[in-house]
């Protein structure tokens, strides 16, 4: 996942009240006040005290606006330089505060960050709202625009400020005075209902928790997973207790493994009603607002619904292609999920069983399925991906074979959790392209799932290359054991350093247009096509070796692996296609839509959906989704299945032109991974692939194609 923080040199914003205090051209203090003196200008963690972050925000936006205004207010006639490039080099301060704090709170966050999370967000709701929604700059702007023809723009120039003037247009700049005034309170209560929402569903993930007194209810789980459980329990000062914390996704890890089912059924209730316990936490009366709210500002904005509002700039364009495209998944994912569920099935009566298939059986059962078919089992695998290993044979690696990176461990940067590791990254001649923070493990302060963002972002204009960080949720072991981690982790730290490689890779003169500030059904691609570099068998090779020997992973064991590839897609597509049509129809109601009662639109939502939906449960439901709710991807989870597309499309082309190679890796470099938001997407990914994306090679590496199995 791509975390969407917003850049504040084009949207981000100040209240009435701070337009005197920006008057006033205040002066910076405290540690965001200048660029950092690390390597990099990194963030110094070593002196950023949590008590610096809301003056750093009140100070920086004070600035930024003193800036803005010094734009808008500029007696010259409006020019590219003093009115676009100026806006770019605008809120430098406020950059730094930003990508620092929502970094941290994410990924290590306490009572004091969460005040301050509550306090601000609605502060930056306003500042956006006071540059886009201003009349005097936008004016500038609209000038520039209807004269466009005639400026002499280099290409990224043009697409600069073609982008400027649709985020004005889109965020209300053309409304009137009364209609701004409504916006900027939706808005407002926008940023605060968000906020809520995640700190609501971090508090209530924590909750949920399953808590055990009773090792024999653990039966089945390997001996670092009980170590694991122990010491969450210890961390929650519950002596003689065990204890599995929910991860973000309805599924646990530990369901594979469990053997007692009464603990599956405890784990799977404590996750699908994790938030749903009418207690302060629960999120379903804070989802409601926001579903409204948003439809009342597409309304305001002149679209029909909020999904039509997002999808404008987006690869698709519209909610109906959007919809269409997961259609066109629905017959072949439906049929296999009736013929896994009837194989699950069989194999719960070859066991003695009489108890029909539920959600919390499918982990364990699939797995039996996988073992019976293609003799693996996940615990002989494990022995085999060392994290470290993973990370550096692996990962940095394919990265290397493909690109000619190189990465240097540092130990002189300061980080925000002691877990973190920091890397130099080398360009294939040598030079330091940029930063890279690793942040694994998992922890009761840090959200759910895993994502990719920037500490410092690429941009010629400012003199700044990336500084770039992986967060991920893998289980920590014990003190003194080794990291032994899924093949599904394996695949996870791929996918979020395709993500990196696309922020490591920016080559923009302009921030706003650089790296990954790309549209979400695109920002997925570069990180799911990374993913297939996991079991290249070059690449396999050099990490999959036994953490205690170093012996390579033997041939029969990897030949398992890679014929299992295409195994349970029914199950893992279905989940994805449920969760993104429940997006998207929680985001296709109209303003004049009343009130939804959450549990009852959810189920009717699933109902039509024609997929096996009492089996295969969505991988969010509507009251832990985060994505849609505070992480930047309403209207737009169908992108992770989009980018599929994409990404399946691309792979094959590489397959077509000799797979990993130094001259198909720059070319994707080139062409992809280096453009950043300079081209439109259609025609970027076109340029690479030498024709339109086409469903076929995505049903294929799913096994779903005709004859693929």
């Amino acid at each position: 996942m791509k975390t969407i923080l917003l850049r504040s040199a084009a949207v981000l914003l100040v209240t009435g009240a701070a337009f005197a205090a920006a008057a006033q051209a205040p002066t910076a203090s405290g540690p965001f006040a200048t660029a950092g003196t690390l390597p990099f200008q990194a963030p110094r963690f070593d002196q950023i005290k949590d008590g610096d972050y809301q003056p750093g925000f009140e100070q920086a936006m004070a600035i930024q606006m003193a800036e803005v205004r010094a734009i808008a207010d500029n007696p010259a006639a409006p020019s590219f330089d003093n009115t676009i490039v100026a806006l770019e080099k605008s809120g430098r301060m406020l950059d730094r505060v930003t990508m620092a704090f929502f970094g941290v709170v994410q990924a290590n966050t306490n009572d004091t960050l969460d005040k301050v999370q509550a306090a601000e967000a609605p502060r930056l709701s306003q500042h956006q709202d006071a540059i886009n929604l201003d009349p005097k700059l936008f004016a500038r702007v609209q000038t520039l625009y209807a004269k466009r023809a005639s400026l002499k723009l280099t290409p990224e120039q043009a697409q600069l400020l073609e982008v400027y003037h649709q985020q004005f247009v889109h965020a209300g700049a053309a409304l009137s005075a009364a209609d701004k005034d409504k916006l900027k309170a939706l808005n407002t209560q926008l940023s605060t209902l968000e906020t809520a929402f995640q700190q609501k569903l971090l508090a209530a993930t924590k909750a949920g928790a399953l808590i055990v007194d009773d090792k024999a209810k653990l039966a089945g789980l390997d001996a670092g997973a009980i170590g694991a459980a122990e010491m969450a329990a210890k961390d929650r000062k519950l002596d003689g207790k065990l204890v599995l914390p929910l991860q973000n996704t309805t599924q646990q890890p530990a369901l594979e493994s469990l053997t007692d089912r009464a603990t599956r059924e405890a784990l799977f209730h404590n996750s699908w009603t994790r938030a749903e316990k009418g207690d302060a936490n629960d999120t379903r009366a804070t989802i409601v607002q926001i579903a409204q709210l948003r439809a009342q500002k597409a309304a305001l904005l002149g679209y029909p619904n909020w999904a039509a509002y997002v999808l404008e700039d987006q690869m698709a364009k519209t909610p109906e292609a959007a919809i269409a495209f997961m259609q066109k998944l629905v017959p072949a994912t439906a049929a296999e999920q009736k013929r896994e569920a009837a194989e699950i099935q069989s194999v719960i009566a070859k066991d003695g069983q009489s108890f029909t298939l539920k959600p919390w059986d499918w982990e364990l059962y699939s797995e039996q399925v996988r073992k019976a078919k293609y003799d693996l089992d996940q615990a002989q695998v494990k022995p085999y991906f060392e994290l470290h290993t993973v990370l550096e044979q692996g990962v940095f690696y394919a990265a290397n074979q493909l690109y000619g990176l190189t990465f240097k461990r540092r130990t002189d940067i300061p980080v925000y959790q002691p877990d973190v590791m920091t890397y130099t990254v080398y360009d294939k001649d040598g030079t330091e392209l940029g930063l890279m923070y690793f942040d694994y493990f998992k922890r009761d302060n840090k959200s759910g799932g895993a994502w990719m963002s920037n500490f410092v972002g690429q941009s010629k204009l400012l003199g700044t290359k990336p500084v770039i960080y992986n967060v991920a949720n893998f289980s920590k072991p014990a003190a003194g054991q080794p990291a032994l981690i899924s093949s599904d982790d394996v695949t996870t730290m791929f996918h979020e350093f395709g993500h990196a490689l696309h922020g490591l890779f920016a080559d923009q003169v302009y921030p706003t247009l650089s790296g990954t500030s790309v549209a979400r059904d695109f920002v997925e691609f570069p990180s799911q096509f990374n993913e297939h570099w996991a079991l290249d068998p070059k690449v396999f090779a050099h990490y999959a070796k036994h953490y205690q020997t170093g012996a390579a992973m033997p041939q029969p064991l990897v030949d398992k692996i890679k014929k299992s590839a295409k195994f349970n897609q029914g199950y893992i597509l279905g989940e994805l296609v449920e969760a993104a049509t429940l997006d998207m129809d929680w985001h296709s109601l109209p303003a004049s839509a009343p009130k939804q009662d959450v549990d009852q639109f959810e189920t009717a939502a699933l109902a039509k959906m024609g997929l096996d939906i009492a089996d295969v449960p969505p991988r969010y439901r509507t009251s832990y989704f985060a994505h849609i709710w505070a992480g930047g991807y309403s209207a737009g989870y169908y992108a992770y299945l989009w980018t599929q597309m994409l990404e399946h499309d691309s792979y094959h082309w590489f397959m077509d032109h000799g797979g990993l190679t130094r001259a198909n890796g720059q070319r994707f470099r080139d062409l992809i991974l280096s453009r950043g938001h300079t081209l439109d997407y259609g025609p970027m990914f076109k340029a690479f692939y030498g024709k339109d994306p086409d469903i076929g090679p995505m049903l294929e590496e799913h096994g779903l194609a005709p004859g693929a199995k």
